[in-house]
């Protein structure tokens, strides 16, 4: 069961099972697993049912998971920002795990509800498979692509503030790079690259730096394309291979399928959306992940903040009992 909404849509959608075709695929960061949904994009509005998803049916967390301390993250960011300083890195991606017990019941209806009335121009999701259950709400699109004129959209978003904060010199060469990275990708398949000026883009209590691109593609570039974004600097670092390298050695935890992408493919457009603003759902625990880019400029104390702000778009919005 998978239920949906596109950004600036309210249409409630799910895959109707009814036949072969992908129509919402999951992709793990390291892109070694996959969660496929596969039928028809039908639109579900009037039928909303979550039966497949309470308390009840969800599996138990037998992870033995803990999460980091602000200590323990504040101390392993000091060695990342070492690694940063001495590599002369202009970015790399750090993430936590954030453990959620404090509950007895979720109403994961009304909490999907308010998180798509949160996030209205974000990719809002909420899914069971049995195994896995996860739910997410972000903005950030890996690429977008028209099937009827071949035009192909992606976007830089980095750095990230409250709402009401001023941008430092930290945010703005944060997001530098992640912009020149797509730029140089993009031109390697197309001639004409637009490119539009850096813009604030809100996402509930936070911003972020955002840059546009366009550009017109050939349909068998597509899958090339994605392969070579992933994953940008917003998830990863550059240089990408030496950034996940460090990832792995430093941070406690697999991934998953956060900072990984879905792939939703309606009949006009194919969709890529980075998952970042999601948890992992258990019966007796929610997993949160969040993250931030780390430089020379990055102010351990300031990050943890930063990543406390992010897991709140998941958070702020569980219905509890």
């Amino acid at each position: 069961m998978i239920y949906f909404k596109l950004p600036f849509d309210e249409k409630l959608l799910t895959a109707d099972k009814k036949n072969s075709q992908n129509a919402v695929t999951f992709f793990s960061y390291n892109g070694s697993d996959q969660i496929i949904f596969r039928g028809d994009i039908i639109d579900t509005s009037s039928e909303f049912s979550l039966s497949s998803i309470t308390n009840e049916v969800l599996i138990k967390d037998l992870t033995n998971s803990t999460a980091e301390t602000k200590e323990e993250y504040c101390a392993t960011l000091q060695e990342v920002i070492k690694v940063i300083k001495e590599n002369n890195l202009p970015k790399l991606v750090y993430s936590r795990r954030k453990i959620f017990t404090d509950f007895k019941v979720i109403d994961y209806k009304e909490s999907f509800k308010k998180l798509c009335d949160s996030y209205p121009n974000a990719f809002r999701y909420l899914f069971n498979d049995g195994q896995n259950a996860w739910m997410g709400a972000f903005s950030e699109v890996l690429g977008k692509f028209n099937k009827t004129t071949y035009e192909f959209e992606t976007m830089a978003l980095a750095g990230t503030l409250p709402v009401s904060e001023e941008w430092s010199e930290k945010e703005i060469e944060e997001q530098k790079p992640v912009t020149t990275y797509i730029q140089d990708i993009l031109k390697n398949y197309s001639k004409d690259v637009q490119q539009s000026e850096t813009y604030d883009h809100i996402s509930g209590n936070i911003k972020h730096l955002r840059t546009d691109f366009k550009s017109s593609i050939k349909p068998e570039d597509l899958d090339s394309i994605i392969r070579d974004l992933h994953p940008t600097p917003a998830v990863c670092g550059i240089p990408k291979d030496f950034c996940n390298e460090n990832i792995r050695k430093y941070e406690k935890f697999s991934r998953e399928f956060y900072a990984g992408y879905i792939k939703v493919e309606t009949e006009e457009s194919i969709f890529y959306f980075v998952n970042l603003r999601c948890a992992r759902l258990y019966k007796d625990a929610v997993h949160l992940f969040v993250g931030g880019g780390i430089t020379a400029q990055s102010n351990p104390e300031k990050e943890w903040r930063e990543t406390e702000l992010k897991s709140e778009a998941i958070l702020k919005n569980l219905v509890i009992s």
